[in-house]
């Protein structure tokens, strides 16, 4: 028999988790984000405790929503290492991925236009996006910027809605879904995160999942949310063709196609010009807002 996957990345998000209910719990330095910001991190430090008592030996973190600062390290088995912010490279927004073997995904979303819960694809400024005449979801994206580094994705939680896409794009990953359609009060977040530990455990003895690494070129439609104006200073701003609200890439190959979508998404000529110094402002916003929640929830800032 294989052996089970000793070393992990983890991406972590907060719509998918169980403290996230609606909108204002994924917007920055609301009531409603500091309590899930806590429950985002009982998650993830679930998952860890579980995962180490499997015989895992390396567990990198990435938290990627929104500033990347929503996790509460100190309640996290201090073993693994959280990576908050965000990095230029070598992947964007991740930085090194170092030797990992498998990545698994807590806490996400579905993709823009897919009608799960607080869908969206990397912004919600994008209503939907296809590549090669198909919708594309963010597990796609991560999946594929780790896949040249010889990573494997193992397991998916999120919204049904989101588990589904996963399986739809990267054949026979393990999925836990997080049903939230009768609200906070009806969830039992401890029996939930039994079965989150669970399964994650067990996706790590997954052989049937290859490296997801698609094969360019790629021609994406980005359509804007708010319409053709958003579309045409986009286009304009990057040198895209645009026809209506709708932005389009061609791309060579998926690095290519990644970065275009990362400057729609977040950057502007001027940003991208000067950010080697605005990425260490923009994470020191992020730093702050941790404190704050650390504040809020009487939780000793260290």
């Amino acid at each position: 028999m294989d052996r089970k996957t000793e070393r992990v990345i983890i991406i972590a998000d907060i719509e998918g988790s169980s403290g996230c209910w609606n909108y204002r719990g994924s917007s920055f330095l609301t009531d409603e984000w500091a309590e899930a910001c806590a429950g985002m991190t009982a998650d993830i430090a679930s998952v860890v405790a579980a995962l180490f008592d499997a015989g895992v030996k390396d567990i990198l973190i990435k938290d990627f929503h929104r500033t990347g600062y929503n996790l509460l390290k100190e309640r996290i088995d201090p073993r693994a290492r959280v990576v908050s912010g965000y990095k230029r490279g070598p992947v964007p927004g991740l930085g090194d991925p170092g030797d990992s073997e498998g990545l698994l995904c807590i806490g996400m979303h579905a993709s823009s236009g897919s009608g799960g819960f607080l869908a969206h694809t990397l912004t919600s400024r994008i209503g939907k996006l296809l590549v090669n005449g198909k919708p594309m979801s963010e597990v796609a994206l991560f999946s594929a910027s780790l896949g040249g580094y010889g990573m494997r994705p193992l397991f998916f939680s999120g919204c049904p809605v989101a588990c589904g896409e996963a399986r739809d794009a990267v054949r026979g990953i393990d999925t836990y879904p997080i049903d939230k359609s009768r609200g906070p009060e009806n969830f039992d977040a401890a029996a939930w995160r039994k079965g989150l530990c669970a399964a994650a455990v067990t996706s790590l003895e997954n052989r049937t999942t290859a490296r997801y690494v698609p094969e360019g070129p790629f021609d994406a439609a980005v359509t804007m949310r708010d319409g053709a104006a958003a579309a045409d200073t986009v286009a304009r701003r990057w040198h895209m063709p645009c026809e209506g609200d709708t932005v389009f890439i061609s791309a060579a190959d998926f690095k290519e196609l990644y970065n275009a979508l990362i400057r729609i998404c977040y950057l502007t000529p001027f940003i991208e010009r000067f950010l080697p110094i605005g990425l260490p402002v923009y994470n020191l916003v992020g730093r702050m807002g941790l404190w704050w929640v650390r504040k809020k929830m009487s939780v000793t800032f260290t």
